[in-house]
């Protein structure tokens, strides 16, 4: 695994390439995206609800109508507008959040489809590393074989080392934006 801080560094992620994204806490992974990657994006999103993320693609202009959400969320989550969503799961039902995961997969176009788990941490508040691990293993090695670029956003400085390096296995090449 490599390891950059680059102004740009999705340019590293090709067709299948998985990222751990070292980021600060609060700053969401669409923040440095491409724009390309909001021409087909599915985003697990811990952090926001659907309605402040299909802002956030307004804002880096995208278009709404090519990304899907996975709301993961204690709360209840009402949502109706562009973005195409599954329902909203609690985030400590891992089983059901990798079912709407499996089940968004087939928006995700192979070859150009980007995912973006935009906060493991908020996962680790409510299950064991070990399963959070396994739920991560298996999104990226899905991501991987339908040749979409996933990024899993890790605020570094709020996990330990252990934690830190089990969330590097599943991945090709990690990208630092703590100082971006």
């Amino acid at each position: 695994m490599s390891t950059t801080t680059e102004r740009e560094p999705y340019d590293r992620l090709t067709p299948g390439t998985q990222a751990l994204v070292l980021t600060p806490s609060l700053q969401s992974p669409l923040a440095t995206l491409p724009p390309e990657a909001f021409e087909n994006l599915l985003v697990v999103s811990t952090t926001r609800p659907p309605r402040k993320v299909e802002q956030f693609v307004r804002d880096r202009g995208g278009d709404p109508n090519k990304v899907g959400v996975v709301p993961v969320s204690g709360s209840p989550v009402d949502y109706e507008g562009p973005l195409w969503t599954t329902s909203v799961v609690h985030p400590n039902d891992l089983t059901g959040i990798h079912d709407r995961f499996d089940r968004a997969m087939v928006h995700v176009k192979p070859g150009e489809g980007w995912v973006v788990f935009d906060n493991v941490n908020v996962l680790l508040m409510y299950a064991e590393r070990s399963a959070v691990g396994q739920l991560v293993d298996s999104v990226a090695a899905k991501t991987r074989e339908r040749a979409a670029r996933g990024v899993f956003a890790l605020v570094r400085d709020a996990v330990s080392d252990a934690t830190y390096e089990r969330f590097q296995g599943p991945v090709d090449l990690e990208l630092d934006r703590r100082d971006g």
